[in-house]
């Protein structure tokens, strides 16, 4: 009935909290390495990064309209990071592209504690409902457990009154001058006559 505690290994716990700042460094890494081969002040790449990045973001509005809010972030966060990437392989600098990874790495952060506190209130209404049916059975069992032991203890009182009885009887029809007639006609029990025929 009860279930086993299974520890759940610190790095487990941290993974989902450094996704999102992993994501936005890979993308800054992976755009200044662009940047490093020929992407720095190229008007093409750029305009490239431009037209898919508003093209992500509009199919995030498409989706969010429609009624998909997953796809919709994933679109919206597809969009940040090609914006990212473009500003980051154009620049010569680093200052802008930091402080654009800084900027999307506290969005994302922003986005993704929204979801987690989601999870959590999830998680927390799926095992308090859990526990209220645990506890439904357990009252249940403790009160079926109940009624069977006071049928069980009737049972067996009653069984214990008929061996008395039938006991009692045997005894008083072995007393010397019992009348089993005399005890028929006062109207107290007796035994039958063919068993007591059968005793005298």
């Amino acid at each position: 009935m009860n279930e086993p505690v299974v520890a759940r290994h610190w790095l487990t716990t941290a993974a989902p909290k450094a996704a999102p700042a992993v994501a936005t460094t890979t993308v800054l890494a992976l755009a200044r390495i662009w940047n490093a081969h020929g992407a720095e002040h190229s008007v093409g790449n750029a305009a490239l990064m431009a037209v898919l990045a508003a093209g992500a973001a509009a199919g995030g509005a498409s989706l969010a309209r429609a009624g998909e809010p997953v796809l919709a972030a994933t679109g919206y966060a597809v969009s940040g990071s090609l914006a990212l990437t473009g500003v980051a392989g154009y620049s010569d600098g680093l200052s802008l592209p930091l402080l654009l990874w800084a900027l999307s790495t506290v969005l994302a952060y922003c986005f993704a504690a929204r979801h987690w506190r989601q999870d959590r209130r999830d998680a927390l209404d799926h095992e308090r409902h859990v526990s209220e049916r645990r506890e439904e059975r357990a009252h249940v069992e403790r009160v079926e457990a109940l009624r069977a032991g006071a049928q069980i203890e009737v049972a067996r009182t009653g069984a214990a009154y008929a061996e008395q009885l039938a006991q009692a009887l045997v005894t008083r029809a072995a007393l010397p001058g019992y009348d089993f007639k005399a005890v028929e006609a006062a109207g107290l029990p007796g035994l039958p006559s063919n068993s007591t025929s059968k005793e005298h």
